[in-house]
């Protein structure tokens, strides 16, 4: 099947389950708030099939995301909003106008340059949607992870020049912010240590910034780390008939060792 044909038996597929008289009763009830939770979730499996290396898995996964795209088109058409083809359309604008070294007369650029023009190039299409008196952090979507979000806010202000000129700024901002959370740790304030640790996280995110790091990324791969070690104690516990609630802290900490010591060097 070619891809324009499959692309036509997806939208197919999914106006019928839409359709008023013989579509399904949980689809025809969706609508885009109640949907973009699992939009959501899709783009979250696709990252995860992509880190787990499986191509069968990324394709699915892939397939499920495709699906939400269209989902939300085929709502928007009903309404009379807009359809598939004008989203496909407008991406593919979007994509020539922020390529014009590709589709136009601009000169062929290295990665960094490109970058830079990409950024430069959003920033003016911003500019052009919203009034003279927008803020800098307009754009950036709330629903995104807080680390990410965090990151882009912070690069957002950088390019208006409120960042720190070296490294040492933000690691003296993330000793000052440590201070101020043990500072607060013997009052017990649940408000005032969750406040002081949500400062100390979005300076962690600056770090990520500044060292050229994806902070949503960076945060994942340490929690598969974590998974993956913690899982390795408890088969070494497991070799010896015990769990780990059957272990001391020394116990599990030696095994922790000798599981990061068995590990491959990065």
């Amino acid at each position: 099947m070619t891809a324009e044909a499959a692309l036509r038996s997806l939208l197919d597929v999914m106006a019928t389950l839409r359709d008023p008289e013989r579509g399904c009763p949980w689809d025809r009830a969706q609508t885009f708030r109640t949907i973009a939770p699992y939009t959501i979730e899709e783009a979250y499996e696709v990252a995860e099939a992509i880190e787990g290396g499986d191509p069968a898995a990324l394709r699915d996964e892939l397939g499920d995301l495709l699906f939400q795209v269209v989902f939300h088109s085929r709502m928007a058409e009903e309404a009379g909003l807009f359809d598939f083809a004008d989203v496909a359309t407008a991406i593919s604008t979007k994509m020539e106008r922020r390529h014009p070294h590709v589709f136009g007369d601009a000169e062929a650029r290295d990665e960094a340059a490109q970058t830079i023009a990409w950024e430069t190039q959003k920033a003016a299409e911003r500019a052009a949607r919203v009034s003279e008196a927008s803020s800098a952090l307009d754009g950036v979507a709330v629903t995104l992870p807080a680390l990410t979000r965090a990151q882009k806010l912070s690069a957002r202000a950088a390019r208006v020049g409120f960042d720190w000129p070296s490294l040492d700024g933000v690691f003296a901002k993330i000793e000052e912010e440590i201070a101020e959370l043990r500072a607060e740790l013997p009052a017990g304030n649940f408000d005032r240590l969750s406040d002081e640790m949500g400062d100390l996280l979005f300076v962690m995110a600056n770090l990520c910034r500044k060292l050229g790091l994806d902070s949503e990324a960076t945060l994942r791969a340490a929690n598969a780390k974590f998974t993956r070690r913690f899982q390795g104690v408890e088969a070494l516990l497991a070799a010896q008939d015990r769990a780990p609630a059957d272990a001391t802290l020394a116990e599990m900490e030696a095994h922790w060792v000798a599981v990061k010591a068995a590990e491959p060097s990065p």
